[in-house]
């Protein structure tokens, strides 16, 4: 049934509004409201919109740095009530994560009492746990009475709330954020704050400044934990640039030596995303490992990380606690064990080091959601920070025209007190009365009518006059700010360098380039021989040159190739799906039992199954095809995946059968096609398409509906030999380059019928 005709909903009038369409409406708007209410903090504040409420509910309810603490269940029934009609756990956690020190660099909620650790522990309830705002928090709260950020009504129009918080400093970048909406993610790490108000005051004296004097100013995140960024300082530049990549990111630690020439390794900083928890979890899991989801037995890789770790590790213990709040003690199996070894294993196996994703994508200040550089972050930022002081400065200049306004009106009454007084002693309507004669606006009449008699003493006429004084200089000061640009840019940035100074600190994450730490087992490079059984067994005898008709294998098994390698190369395994799985020659079980299975090495997906392997060293070329006629070359080390679960390289339609794999040797430039009606066709090899990532390919051979591509050779010096009956005889027929011209075409045509004097024949590479 098609729901765009067949259902429809009536609106005012004749017309009338699909289903379909009705449906891709409201997801819109759903979509638009999760992006917006939700997800994606602002440039303007940083925050997002539970967050702003929670802020501002608390610094309405007076809760300031010197206030005493309230428990959180009251600040969250406040937000919900008047602000934010949510659930109160989603309102609750977001504050639990304000508060949390290991989360938010620069914290906007202190908390009293439990409020979760750094290892996964949950906050305490709402009802024992105690809140109140940091003093960082005024940065965003101190000027939202100055006019500076517009005001709309909740959500039942009893409480206006604000747009956003005139932040004084960038907190979306010191504080970071994260979120998923619909379409679009956000991953915010956060920055050290003296480097980003550098950042704004340089961006303001040089509006032009290089990308990369910028970056020289902010070179990296900084994490509340600390750690060390290794990925190179052209790297981050490049992230910062596009707004989106991914960082690297390493434990810091030392080594304390101990009695008899013993020592230890200390971590004393984690890198984002990563808890003592989680170390000693995945310690557990390598140390005690449990066979895989469908299999028997523990993998390979499993018995060889777990024979590693056993084999270096002796000890780890957890002693974090309140004067470290991060202290892992890692102890050798013996002190002979290589330091160097030693961290490099615990980087590889135990997620001390990993990968920090970046992905800055916000809400601008004209309210459009969207993926920024970091240049375009600052920009935006300044652009509203330049939007609420002058909004700030107009507001305090209405505030002392006013002041100066009364006080104008207050002078004229000392000096004609007595007429002043006579005048509304005598008159029906004082205040009419005033403004007739002394030339008053109705403002400065209110306020005369409203002075007490004490205010008419002649020291109060001297205060007012010094008022007015005063008040007149802080008129034309904020007059020139607004007509003078330069003099606006030097306020702002002597309120930037002041916030940095009061609440700045230093820089908590090292930057400092390192290679990425990477397990290399010692594998002696030497010849080896892999034999495969039609089942998929595998088992690898040292040395070339084997007599194949000594393997022995199980029932109902036989040989399906032997392949001669080197030990330090992969073995390729190809499925039925066009996924691809590689395979270490070297952890591949001895030839003296009957081996192991390729599907206890790898994770294969439902209903698929080996269909051909091959092995060969990175730079060997390889010919992949389809029996349909398409294929294409590429490298074994193309083929290569460190994926456990393999990697989708060859494109299949429905039906599409594999050819055996065909490697390309050093001499060899044409390819030789026989399909199933004895078609054969030699193609040149540069006219065949190679592919790095995978692919469908091109049409090698073109076929009849009713044939298929059967069988192919790679053409050598001395050309190609077919296999087959001679006269009742096994007969080898070789055809040399004479004799293939007359086959030779162009790439994707049907050939020519075969005409040679074996039946049956097998097509094979010479050479």
């Amino acid at each position: 049934m098609d729901v765009t005709q067949d259902f429809s909903l009536e609106s005012d009038g004749d017309e009338s509004l699909t289903l379909a369409r009705y449906a891709e409406q409201a997801y819109l708007d759903y979509a638009v409201s999760v992006v917006r209410g939700r997800a994606l903090p602002e440039v303007s504040d940083g925050q997002k919109p539970v967050q702003r409420r929670i802020l501002y509910a608390m610094d309405a309810m007076g809760l300031g740095p010197a206030a005493r603490p309230v428990k959180s269940a009251r600040v969250v029934g406040d937000v919900l009530g008047k602000y934010h009609p949510h659930g109160d756990q989603a309102a609750y956690d977001a504050m639990v994560r304000m508060a949390q020190d290991f989360v938010l660099r620069y914290p906007l909620v202190d908390g009293q009492g439990n409020f979760g650790s750094r290892d996964g522990d949950n906050a305490a309830a709402m009802r024992y746990t105690e809140a109140r705002l940091t003093p960082f928090s005024r940065l965003l709260l101190d000027e939202l009475e100055e006019g500076t950020v517009d005001f709309i009504a909740n959500y039942d129009g009893s409480q206006h709330e604000p747009v956003c918080l005139p932040a004084r400093l960038p907190v979306m970048l010191l504080n970071g954020a994260s979120g998923i909406a619909v379409g679009m993610a956000t991953e915010i790490p956060s920055h050290n704050l003296h480097e980003i108000a550098r950042a704004c005051v340089a961006l303001l004296k040089r509006p032009n400044l290089t990308d990369e004097a910028l970056y020289a100013l902010i070179p990296g995140p900084d994490f509340p934990g600390g750690g060390q960024i290794i990925s190179s300082s052209e790297d981050i530049a490049q992230i910062y640039a596009t707004g989106r990549g991914t960082i690297k990111a390493r434990a810091r630690w030392h080594f304390e030596d101990m009695a008899r020439g013993q020592w230890q390794l200390v971590v004393t900083e984690l890198p984002p995303g990563t808890s003592s928890q989680k170390v000693l979890e995945t310690i557990e899991d390598a140390t005690n490992p449990k066979p895989r989801a469908g299999k028997k037995t523990l993998s390979n890789e499993q018995q060889q990380t777990r024979a590693l770790i056993l084999g270096m590790l002796d000890t780890v213990r957890d002693e974090s606690g309140r004067q470290a709040p991060v202290r892992l003690v890692f102890e050798p199996k013996t002190s002979r064990v290589d330091r160097d070894e030693f961290v490099n294993m615990l980087l590889v196996r135990t997620g001390l080091e990993g990968n920090v994703p970046i992905n800055l994508v916000c809400i601008d200040t004209d309210g459009r959601p969207g993926q920024r550089s970091l240049r375009q972050v600052l920009e935006s930022w300044l652009a509203f920070r330049s939007q609420t002081v002058t909004r700030r400065t107009r507001h305090r200049l209405d505030k002392v025209t006013d002041r100066i306004h009364i006080l104008e009106g207050r002078s004229i009454v000392y000096l004609n007190v007595d007429e002043v007084i006579h005048t509304i002693r005598e008159a029906d309507e004082p205040r009419a009365a005033l403004m007739l004669r002394f030339n008053l606006s109705e403002r400065q009449a209110d306020d005369i009518l409203e002075m007490r008699l004490r205010q008419l003493a002649r020291l109060e006429g001297i205060r007012i006059e010094q008022e007015l004084d005063k008040r007149r200089d802080e008129q034309a000061q904020f007059q020139e700010l607004l007509n003078n640009p330069e003099a606006f840019r030097r306020l702002i940035v002597r309120e930037i360098e002041a916030d940095a100074k009061q609440y700045g600190d230093a820089r908590r994450t090292l930057i400092e380039t390192a290679s990425k730490a990477v397990l290399e087992a010692q594998v002696v490079d030497e010849p080896v021989t892999v034999v495969i059984s039609q089942k998929g067994w595998l088992r690898v005898r040292q040395g070339h040159g084997h007599d194949a008709a000594q393997f022995s294998f199980k029932s109902g098994d036989g040989l399906y190739d032997v392949m001669e390698c080197r030990s330090t190369e992969e073995l390729i395994a190809l499925s039925n799906t066009g996924r691809v799985y590689a395979v270490a020659v070297a952890s591949l079980p001895s030839a003296r039992g009957d081996g192991q299975p390729i599907t206890s090495m790898i994770t294969m997906e439902p209903g698929a199954r080996i269909v051909h392997m091959l092995a060969g060293a990175p730079a060997q070329g390889v010919m992949l095809g389809v029996q349909a006629g398409y294929g294409f070359i590429t490298r074994i080390q193309d083929l290569s995946t460190r994926q456990h679960a393999g990697k989708q390289f060859i494109s299949l339609d429905k039906g599409d059968v594999l050819l055996k794999p065909l490697l390309l040797r050093e001499g060899d430039h044409a390819l030789a096609l026989l399909s199933k009606k004895n078609k054969f066709l030699v193609v040149a090899l540069n006219e065949l398409k190679s592919l790095a990532g995978g692919g469908r390919g091109t049409i090698l051979m073109g076929l009849d509906a009713d044939d298929h591509l059967e069988q192919w050779a790679a053409v050598g010096p001395s050309g190609v030999a077919f296999r087959g009956v001679y006269r009742a005889r096994d007969t080898t027929l070789v055809l040399d380059h004479e004799a293939l011209d007359e086959y030779v075409g162009r790439r994707a045509r049907k050939g020519k019928l075969l005409v040679v004097k074996v039946k049956q024949p097998s097509l094979w590479s010479t050479d």
